[in-house]
């Protein structure tokens, strides 16, 4: 290999390695051990695009490449000693390498946004490739926080519509809470179709599970044996602890981890990271 050609792989990986660095902050936040087999193709592809980074790098633009010739200057003569301090032709190499630096991002923007993760690929890494998922309304899918505003009405938070499609796509999800009366049953299975909550066909409206007591909410739970649950409910996070696999408290507010596969997030967009995509 030619020194210029080593040259160039070597300002290559420093470039690469620096958009590496911000670019896959998040695609390789988990641990190794869940990578899989997605993981392990896209450690490949990268290694790829980076042969094809260097080897575009490498293909010669036309006159770029080329040097002029330098004119032998006469000796003597008034022309010689005018022109002495004036360049007779730009020096190239700062623009050379700046038009690289552009091309090699171009390169490497349009590779990772080839492998950009889907939203469904984000929630099954989220849920550790969980398949079910038991999930409280109050609080969580719905605005309203308590059994007596449900009697009045319900809402489903915008927000969280596209999270919960997500999950139906990968999971066996169940949606479940305690409610005072029949009707307030109704107003709740009414705002979830509204929304378009059924309508992908994901989930479905008799995996909606109402009870009069938050023990049955913790009943429902330990009979379907998810591997999440999600919850407002401290102690009903703390009683499941030894049962469930994981489990995820939504509250505003900070809260010490009562076991280590129990996590805390303000809302479930956040903890999804839906709520900070572009």
């Amino acid at each position: 290999m030619e020194d210029s050609s080593k040259e160039e792989l070597i300002q290559l990986l420093k470039r690469f390695g620096a958009y590496l660095t911000v670019k896959m902050s998040n695609l390789f936040s988990m641990s190794l051990d869940n990578l899989n087999s997605r993981s392990v193709g896209t450690v490949a592809g990268i290694a790829i695009a980076m042969v094809v980074t260097w080897r575009l790098l490498r293909t010669p633009t036309g006159n770029q490449r080329r040097q002029p010739k330098q004119r032998p200057r006469a000796p003597g003569g008034s022309g010689d000693n005018t022109n002495s301090n004036v360049p007779t032709t730009l020096d190239s190499s700062g623009v050379s390498s700046a038009m690289e630096d552009f091309r090699a991002q171009n390169v490497i923007d349009e590779f990772f946004q080839s492998i950009k993760p889907t939203l469904v690929q984000i929630v099954r890494r989220k849920l550790n490739d969980g398949r079910k998922v038991t999930c409280q309304l109050l609080g969580v899918i719905l605005e309203e926080t308590s059994p007596e505003e449900l009697q009045k009405q319900a809402t489903v938070r915008s927000s969280v519509v596209e999270v919960l499609l997500e999950i139906s796509k990968c999971c066996d999800i169940y949606l479940m809470e305690r409610i005072l009366d029949d009707e307030s049953g109704e107003k709740v299975l009414s705002a979830l179709e509204e929304a378009g909550v059924f309508a992908s066909g994901g989930l479905l409206k008799d995996k909606v599970l109402f009870c009069g007591t938050e023990n049955g909410r913790s009943s429902f739970v330990r009979q379907l044996e998810p591997d999440w649950h999600i919850d407002t409910n401290p102690e009903i996070i703390s009683q499941l602890a030894r049962f469930i696999r994981y489990q995820l408290l939504i509250s505003p507010n900070r809260h010490e981890r009562s076991a280590s596969n129990v996590f805390s997030f303000p809302s479930l967009e956040q903890f999804f990271a839906f709520s900070d995509r572009d």
